[in-house]
């Protein structure tokens, strides 16, 4: 394991307010589906926010701070002082939560940000956005044509650091410190998991261009792990379905209209692709109607998580009603399923 992905998880520990978000057992649901365990990683609160993204959004923002004074940033509070006084505006291109996690970030820090918004955003994040104290710009157009665009327009002469969530040639290094800092919420699950004296076979995803998938993927799927992998994304955005199909990271079209707006993502990130490719066990695609279905399931079973965060329910229900699946990912009644809950019914709303 990288020293850098090593060091997310006590960063995160010492940004005030750290606390490891839930790890939920559902033993009803698991004996309906005929597996040993479902257990949901809670993402609906992290520091306040309703998702999971400042883990990757704040260690992140200390690699490129980094990168600017040319030395490391180890630590929250090496971070916060470098930052003091500093003429810093932090930048991205967001669908919602991770620019909602970076505008947290920046107010922690007393910097400006600036979030570029494709079409699509709800009111609720633009709304959360702009209450962080951060510029939102709706600068029209799907995720990948505004991911150029704010690149391209970067001002780094006027203090402009940009904080992406996505990879491309030449620019690799903080989509890499994100998917890092993703490992937290990795690292804290299994954790969790160990102390029910259980440890996960199968964990399912919901990826947009694939950094959490990555995520995931290193940390579950390592040389010597036993768990499984499975990424799930909306119909209507399924780039890592149709880039594993093609066998190459493939562009999709993603026009319409879906309510897992955090995942309606075309294109896999560069640097995500290649692990994807390589460590996933499969993926599936599902439906806003089925998306729906998870959410109002899960909320009875006391959790209140959005489209996103429901997708991976979603996506278990697809992948149990192909018996096919169920023997290809080797899921039996002793089996344990870890459900990536990555968003709170706030998150994208309105």
């Amino acid at each position: 394991m990288p020293s850098e992905t090593s060091g997310a998880f006590p960063f995160h520990r010492g940004i005030p307010g750290y606390t490891a978000t839930d790890l939920v057992d559902l033993p009803t649901l698991a004996a309906e589906l005929g597996v040993g365990r479902v257990l949901v990683k809670d993402e609906s609160l992290r520091f306040g926010l309703p998702s999971f993204k400042v883990l990757g959004a704040s260690w992140a923002t200390a690699r490129a701070v980094g990168e600017l004074i040319g030395k490391s940033v180890p630590s929250w509070d090496s971070l916060t002082e470098v930052c003091h006084g500093r003429r810093l505006t932090l930048v991205t291109t967001s669908d919602g939560n991770h620019g909602w996690a970076l505008a947290w970030v920046a107010r922690q820090l007393g910097v400006r940000c600036r979030v570029h918004l494709p079409d699509g955003v709800g009111s609720l994040a633009r709304r959360g956005i702009r209450g962080l104290g951060a510029e939102t710009v709706d600068t029209g157009g799907d995720y990948d044509e505004v991911v150029a665009a704010t690149a391209a327009g970067l001002d780094a002469a006027a203090g402009e650091v940009l904080v992406q969530d996505t990879s491309w040639e030449g620019y690799t290094d903080i989509p890499r410190a994100i998917v890092e800092g993703y490992r937290t919420l990795a690292t804290e699950a299994e954790e969790q998991a160990v102390a029910l004296g259980v440890r996960p076979d199968l964990v399912l995803v919901p990826v947009g261009v694939g950094c959490l998938g990555q995520a995931m993927v290193e940390h579950f799927a390592r040389p010597g792990g036993t768990a499984r992998v499975v990424a799930v994304e909306p119909e209507g955005a399924a780039c890592v379905t149709a880039s594993l199909a093609a066998g190459t990271r493939t562009t999709v079209d993603t026009s319409r209209h879906t309510s897992m707006a955090g995942l309606r993502c075309g294109t896999p990130s560069a640097d995500a692709w290649p692990v994807l490719h390589a460590g996933l066990a499969g993926a599936v695609a599902v439906t806003d109607a089925e998306a729906a279905a998870a959410v109002a399931e899960l909320a009875a079973l006391g959790l209140a998580l959005g489209p996103c965060g429901a997708a991976a329910l979603a996506g278990l229900r697809v992948l149990l009603s192909d018996r096919g699946s169920r023997a290809h990912l080797r899921l039996g009644d002793a089996s344990t399923v870890l459900l990536i809950g990555t968003e709170g019914s706030a998150a994208n709303a309105g």
